[in-house]
C-alpha cells in the first residue's frame, strides 16, 4: 500500500529540496498551520480565494492574533 505523505510533510519536503533555511520552513508550516486550523481544519485544497481573504483579514484587523509572543506589541 502506497501512503501519500501528509500536507505539511509535502511542504517540507519541498522546502527541504530548495534548501531554505530551517527558520524559513518553520514559519511557512507554522502559517500554513494557523490558515488551516482557522478554518476548522479544512484541506486548503477544499478552499480559494475567498477563505484566503477572509483569513487575511482576520490578521489585519487583529494585531495580536495569531502572532507568536515575540512578535506582540
Amino acid at each position: 500500500m502506497n501512503v501519500k505523505p501528509k500536507l505539511l510533510d509535502q511542504v517540507r519536503a519541498k522546502i527541504r529540496l530548495k534548501h531554505y533555511s530551517i527558520r524559513t520552513e518553520q514559519a511557512y508550516v507554522d502559517w500554513i498551520r494557523r490558515y488551516i486550523l482557522f478554518h476548522g481544519k479544512r484541506h486548503p485544497q477544499e478552499m480559494g480565494k475567498p477563505e484566503v481573504e477572509q483569513f487575511l483579514s482576520r490578521l489585519a484587523v487583529s494585531a495580536t492574533w495569531p502572532l507568536p509572543p515575540r512578535t506582540r506589541r
